[in-house]
């Protein structure tokens, strides 16, 4: 099960500071949990099952199993929302036993497109547009270069069955699925891009690379149950929305995402989009960044533990020992014969918690224990931060599920390019 401990020297915020806040806090849990008609459009990720039902696995299985059977890669087209939950998950836990999975329609750039097509060569491959209006450029503009590579390679007809397209209905999108033969699911209309990860979104990719979908459902499923039954004193979700939103007041402006895992590289950037899109708004917000440790002690560590006080850190720590390495002298002279013997999996487990020593003297740290770093914990992870950061941003007084200011550039852009 899914804990929090903190680490706070400095006692920044009391344990009976805390404690009152987050009963202030109930009134605001029981409207999430009951949903709210101002965010209707916005909420189908609120119970895991209405886009991640029993109808829509057997579905999803079944278009990921044709995909496998025929494919040596699969090509995911998105951006943001469209892609950072399957991403993170598929290189996380992905295996050697199904298509490589390649990711577009998150750059503009030359190079990085013209390397994607290389990485296609000689390969039979699929792809999956993940556009919810389809009007983002990256995706649109990759589409396109992979429709044609497709024809390039295949009959229309071969070159159409490799084309699933994940948008809504009565959009664009559908319209040329229905134009050109193209396989097509929903994106929910009433979920924005960062909340998808339980729905065809991320969900059928993850399929495709062969992870364990009714695991990380069941690990979501669990936790909605979890977040909706606990009382507001032991509510797990108030009280880390509670003390973001604490911590915020007293001038901390970051937080900080790490862990001692490089299995969770691209859960950063899920978390990073979930809370800045969601709280960075009308001139308030917390800036989400991450940092993988250890490798990024030697990097950011020096700022962090003598730095200005900008920020507080969430560690993620996984408790299952789920590979082992033991270091053994191999009769050379080096001056390391203190870690002969030793595991790697308890020297890192002894570098987090000297980092967490060292750190919470300066600023504070919050632990959230993972069980294991598994589809179902992925999961229980997705629900408890989407929860938390719907409650966070309640706190906080904005609408956790508007982006206004990721428009503001697109203005431009279209001009320059002549839309």
């Amino acid at each position: 099960m899914l804990k929090l401990k903190l680490a706070d020297k400095r006692n920044v915020v009391s344990a009976e500071e805390l404690d009152a806040a987050v009963q202030a806090a109930a009134p605001v849990l029981a409207q999430a949990c009951q949903g709210e008609a101002q965010y209707a459009d916005s909420q189908g990720w609120l119970d895991v099952q209405e886009w991640a039902g029993e109808e829509i696995l057997r579905n999803i299985e079944a278009i990921a199993a044709r995909v496998r059977a025929t494919c040596d890669a699969f090509v995911l087209i998105g951006v943001g929302g469209s892609n950072n939950a399957a991403r993170s998950v598929i290189e996380a836990l992905k295996t050697d036993d199904g298509p490589e999975i390649i990711y577009a329609g998150n750059t503009l750039s030359a190079n990085a497109l013209n390397r994607m097509l290389k990485s296609l060569e000689g390969k039979d491959f699929a792809i999956d547009c993940i556009a919810k209006n389809f009007e983002t450029l990256e995706p649109g503009a990759s589409f396109r270069i992979l429709r044609k590579a497709l024809a390039q390679r295949y009959t229309p007809a071969e070159a159409a069955s490799r084309v699933i397209c994940t948008g809504t209905f009565g959009s664009p999108l559908e319209q040329l699925c229905t134009d050109n033969g193209y396989t097509f699911v929903p994106f929910p209309t009433n979920i924005g891009g960062r909340y998808t990860a339980m729905t065809y979104v991320g969900l059928l990719p993850m399929a495709v690379a062969g992870v364990d979908i009714r695991a990380l459902v069941q690990g979501a499923a669990d936790m909605q149950r979890r977040l909706h039954a606990e009382a507001a004193g032991e509510n797990l979700a108030l009280r880390y929305a509670v003390l973001r939103n604490a911590y915020y007041q007293k001038g901390y402006k970051l937080e900080l995402l790490a862990a001692f895992e490089p299995q969770y590289r691209y859960f950063y950037k899920w978390w990073t989009q979930l809370f800045a899109e969601s709280e960075g708004k009308d001139g308030k917000g917390l800036f989400p960044v991450a940092a993988e440790f250890s490798e990024d002690l030697h990097a950011v560590g020096q700022y962090i533990q003598d730095g200005a006080p900008l920020m507080f850190e969430t560690f993620l720590d996984v408790q299952e020992r789920a590979d082992s390495l033991v270091l053994e002298s191999d009769g050379v002279k080096d001056n390391f014969d203190y870690l002969n013997g030793k595991d790697f999996y308890d020297i890192n487990k002894i570098a987090f918690n000297a980092t967490v020593t060292a750190h919470s003297e300066k600023l504070p740290c919050l632990i959230f224990e993972v069980p294991a770093l598994d589809a179902y914990n992925f999961g229980q992870l997705f629900y408890f931060f989407q929860f938390a950061c719907y409650l966070s941003g309640k706190l906080l007084g904005i609408n956790p599920f508007d982006q206004p200011g990721v428009e503001a550039y697109k203005g431009w852009m279209f001009q320059a390019l002549g839309k």
